[in-house]
């Protein structure tokens, strides 16, 4: 076995350029949330190249390739969609350029998330090249969506697909880290009604953004009470949208909600988070709701799940974390660290909603997602690509 890890290493960096120009090609193509047609059909086609057994778009858009087909599987997960560019002034660089300068591929979605998709490609040309043979089907998975809906993807692939992996790896940025864990997260909004008036006589009427803005003090309070996890962290609130109606600029607003952001710790739930918020308004008769998402995929199909999005972690002595830690320590010599994500990723679903063990190590640092000038180690990829072929022979 030590041999094949050699032999891993070896044809990972002999494709060293293969797998930063394949990158270079998807991050030329822009892909925001439900429009990631065109991204996904070059996916699809450098699958095709890289000689996987199977390669297909499921009815969301996710693009879904395999290698082998024994008893077990394996899924490893990279999302296609990416945010917009944001302020064009802060870019050092076009974001669609794709350049490879330096020893980076450089774009939005080089590290969130593209650059590990572009490194499973690779894993599987690996694969394929050494004659791949264990009782196991690994299915390599570029999602869609993920950015406006974490997770809806694999609701998708498990519930429709009847796709349900024993294993799967998120190929999220973990700086080459593997992390086993991150909060959970729920939209929430609180709505207040009041009574409109002329606004020449507003003690005639009950504005409603006053009864928002004494509630939004009450939840800046609430932040600062929440559960904490000695791996997770501390679980946070925070007002990100405050907007209000009324029947015209000159009267008494009888309308106002506030949208939270609310990230969970570890035995955090929707319903203790819902009555927590329920607490801290009732004084002003603001009504809580946890949101639902329905939108259209590129392929025409309408989908969508509650904005709860459960917490999870991995204990470090699992099977998963340690067969990372030995394909880790195989190929590179070394201890990796084992940590977890500040932000969300499709393990929501993966491991909190449907309990399948995962893992996450990515190619970048997620510090680089959704910033400006995106860049993406080329060293990355070619550890990241040789990484997810030792792990499926290890698993």
């Amino acid at each position: 076995m030590e041999n094949q890890f050699s032999k891993i290493q070896e044809l990972a960096e002999k494709y060293r350029d293969y797998t930063a120009n394949n990158l270079s090609k998807l991050v030329k193509i822009k892909s925001l949330s439900m429009q990631e047609k065109e991204v996904q059909l070059e996916l699809k086609k450098q699958m095709e190249e890289a000689g996987f057994d199977e390669v297909f778009i499921d009815g969301l858009g996710n693009v879904i390739g395999r290698i082998g087909n024994g008893k077990k599987i394996l899924a490893i997960d990279g999302h296609m969609d990416t945010v917009d560019f944001g302020n064009m002034a802060n870019w050092d660089f076009d974001p669609l350029s794709g350049e490879i300068k330096d020893g980076y591929v450089l774009g939005r979605g080089s590290v969130d998330q593209e650059g590990g998709p572009a490194s499973f490609v690779t894993s599987g040309r690996i694969l394929k090249e050494l004659g791949f043979d264990r009782d196991l089907t690994i299915y390599f998975v570029g999602s869609v969506m993920e950015e406006d809906c974490d997770g809806l993807c694999w609701k998708y692939i498990i519930e429709e697909d009847k796709i349900k992996p024993d294993f799967a790896i998120s190929t999220e940025p973990t700086n080459l880290n593997i992390y086993r864990g991150h909060r959970g997260r729920m939209e929430i909004r609180v709505v207040f009604s009041g009574i409109s008036s002329h606004g020449s006589a507003p003690e005639r009427g009950d504005n409603a953004i006053y009864k928002a803005s004494r509630a939004a003090l009450e939840i800046e309070k609430l932040n600062n009470r929440l559960a904490y996890d000695e791996f997770l962290g501390k679980g946070t609130v925070t007002i990100s949208e405050f907007k209000s109606g009324s029947p015209s600029l000159c009267a008494v607003a009888d309308y106002a909600h506030l949208h939270l952001d609310r990230r969970l710790t570890w035995g955090e739930t929707k319903e203790s988070a819902v009555a927590e918020v329920e607490e801290a308004v009732k004084d002003f008769g603001g009504k809580v709701e946890v949101l639902y998402y329905e939108e259209t995929a590129y392929t025409g199909l309408k989908y969508g799940m509650e904005k709860y999005f459960p917490t999870w972690k991995i204990p470090e002595n699992h099977q998963i974390v340690q067969t990372g830690v030995k394909a880790y320590e195989n190929l590179f010599n070394k201890e990796p660290k084992v940590d977890k994500w500040t932000f969300s990723t499709n393990g929501v679903t993966i491991n909190g909603i449907y309990g399948i063990p995962i893992i996450g190590f990515g190619p970048g640092n997620e510090v680089m997602a959704h910033a400006p000038n995106e860049k993406v180690p080329v060293d990355d990829l070619v550890k990241a690509s040789a990484f997810y072929a030792a792990f499926a022979y290890l698993i």
